[in-house]
């Protein structure tokens, strides 16, 4: 693995920052305080090949590799979370599914409007009685003719009130556990398909999240996405890569909430000095330097895996789960650094103190996550036994 990017990355990098300083940072406090879904900018996103970043070229995609993905997701979160929020769901949830399992007209249908962005992605796969345990699903898909009836209701999508495109997930056969969960392509405007309630949360709240709702939702058999029975077994696929995003969402919170700090500690005096020369303040700077950089490199290393064939579970377990409570910590230090004025709006690290804990808790909590390292763990432990 080469720790350095390459040229083509480096101007990824740029061209994703300039962006997001220029276009995205002026109007995020706005967004924020009137949890208002910018629309406007996930098209310009679009137009940059941003929300399609891993897909071929031929389905509309930049053929980005996960390296890239997470490069992109940093430098979005690291001013705004909630886009960086946004354009993570939109590629890694919806799109990624329908690469993952979708057939070819499928993939013509809706992969490619997904990845120009002219269409927004939703992914369901919670519901009210079913978070962590999301084999516990109550939504039901009947068989009804040729296709299904769907009714039930999702909980906690994001974009569920300004999808175009929603994958949402059914039992189609109680019997059969997890293996009787299959998955669903729902459009705008068919009967019996409606947002529901949307969320009004304590971070990323510019990035979209609200209820589906399914009452006698008829659909052809075109919508079932992958095999009948199996759309629980792809909704981990699709976790697997999608921590990966999330790991990344949380390095560029940690960045952007630091570089706060710094900037802060560096101009603000007291007892007539900054108090950047104070070992209080240093110390948590250098804790945080240090985390960063680990956390940085764990989600490197899992999108390395990801996007040359490894073995990558366990390690976009182990990035989400560290890179999300490093994000927690460096964003509690930062509001600490800038001490009351930490506390208010004023100063972006309230905003990424807030926004920082979702990482701990989507696609998978941090319990979950150390569940899933340990697995992974004990199972290798079992293949190497004598």
């Amino acid at each position: 693995m080469d720790f350095l990017l390459t040229e083509d990355q480096e101007l990824t990098r740029r061209t994703v920052r300039e962006f997001a300083e220029k276009v995205i940072a002026p109007r995020s406090r706005e967004l924020d305080q009137k949890q208002e879904f910018p629309l406007d900018i996930m098209k310009k996103l679009g137009e940059m090949g941003m929300l399609g970043i891993f897909f071929p070229q031929e389905y509309g995609g930049s053929g980005l590799g996960y390296r890239d993905y997470a490069l992109i997701i940093e430098e979005l979160a690291r001013v705004d979370a909630s886009i960086g929020l946004s354009v993570a769901a939109h590629n890694s949830l919806c799109s990624n599914h329908i690469f993952i399992a979708g057939t070819e007209e499928q993939k013509r249908r809706y992969l490619v409007p997904l990845a120009h962005g002219e269409k927004i992605g939703a992914w369901s796969l919670t519901e009210p009685t079913a978070g962590s345990d999301a084999s516990g699903t109550r939504s039901t898909a009947a068989r009804a003719g040729d296709g299904w009836a769907l009714n039930g209701s999702k909980t906690f999508a994001t974009h569920g009130s300004v999808c175009d495109v929603a994958v949402v997930f059914a039992v189609t056969d109680k019997s059969k556990g997890k293996h009787g969960i299959s998955a669903f392509i729902l459009e705008k405007g068919m009967t019996g398909f409606r947002p529901g309630r949307k969320e009004d949360k304590m971070g990323c709240r510019a990035s979209d999240t609200a209820e589906l709702v399914m009452q006698d939702c008829r659909v052809g058999p075109s919508q079932l996405l992958g095999r009948e029975g199996e759309g629980f077994i792809d909704a981990l696929r699709v976790l697997d890569g999608g921590r990966i995003g999330i790991g990344a969402l949380a390095v560029g919170i940690a960045q952007g909430a630091f570089e706060q700090a710094i900037a802060y500690a560096k101009r603000r005096e007291q007892f007539g000095q900054p108090i950047a020369s104070f070992q209080a303040v240093q110390w948590m700077l250098a804790d945080s330097a240090v985390e960063i950089d680990a956390a940085r490199l764990l989600v490197q290393r899992a999108a390395f895996l990801r996007e040359t064939g490894g073995e990558f579970g366990m390690a976009a377990s182990m990035a989400k789960l560290f890179a999300s409570e490093v994000a927690v910590r460096v964003a509690d230090r930062a509001v600490q650094i800038h001490g009351g004025y930490g506390y208010v709006k004023d100063y972006p690290v309230e905003r990424f103190y807030r926004d920082a804990k979702i990482a701990t808790i989507g696609e998978g909590t941090s319990e979950i996550q150390r569940l899933v390292i340990a697995r992974h763990l004990i199972g290798r432990a079992r293949e190497q036994a004598p």
